[in-house]
């Protein structure tokens, strides 16, 4: 299957079997990747045709960043729907480091991640929608976060973003690499926990309020 599905760009209208498409795909793409995902086998897996397959998405690329950027922003939004934004920072912060290392280490997240990454150099667009759906979706609503405990004299932070992006990072320590260059599973419970932890107390030693 090459990257064109045989039909002109078109902008995606959402239509009774959209759902059941985007579950085929997402099925397809994770089982077999996106160079080798064809449009048989996504249409079969959906129970649709190759004519509704291609009315929603004439371009696989399209089809993946809609189920990238679908994952993505239901992980956060439910990442979201859990965070008390009144509660203590530190715990905030746990409650979002659980989740950000939850969906790096899932089955999901790895492929997602591995596929972007792979993808990149010839299909930039799909690395750019990963990043804006995921890595920088998380930071934004997590410097919403921060903002909120500086207001409160919580936090006492220059660059909001930027520690954000730091907090992102600081949940990704030794897991990341072991993740894509271990064999699955890489890493265990206490492993994440101690990541966790350190990301918080790092987090709160260099940005905690004095008073």
């Amino acid at each position: 299957m090459g990257d064109s599905m045989g039909a002109k760009p078109q902008l995606i209208v959402k239509g009774r079997k959209f759902d059941q498409v985007l579950e085929g795909a997402r099925v397809v793409f994770m089982r077999d990747g996106f160079e080798r995902a064809s449009v048989d086998d996504i249409a079969r897996e959906a129970g649709v045709s190759k004519a509704t397959l291609y009315a929603y998405f004439p371009d696989k690329r399209l089809l993946f960043l809609e189920i990238a950027s679908t994952e993505c922003r239901r992980q956060a939004d439910d990442a979201e729907s859990h965070i008390d934004p009144n509660a203590p920072i530190a715990e905030v912060l746990r409650l979002a480091a659980q989740k950000i290392t939850a969906f790096m280490l899932s089955d999901f997240g790895q492929r997602i991640f591995r596929i972007a990454v792979a993808e990149s150099e010839n299909f930039p667009a799909v690395a750019h929608q990963f990043y804006h759906s995921g890595p920088k979706l998380v930071q934004d609503r997590l410097a919403e976060i921060l903002r909120a405990a500086c207001e409160r004299g919580e936090l006492v932070i220059d660059d909001i973003p930027f520690a954000a992006a730091q907090f992102a990072q600081l949940c990704k320590v030794d897991i990341q690499d072991r993740m894509i260059f271990t064999p699955s599973p890489c890493c265990t419970a206490a492993d994440t926990a101690r990541v966790i932890d350190g990301a918080v107390s790092m987090f709160m030693a260099r940005y905690g309020g004095k008073g």
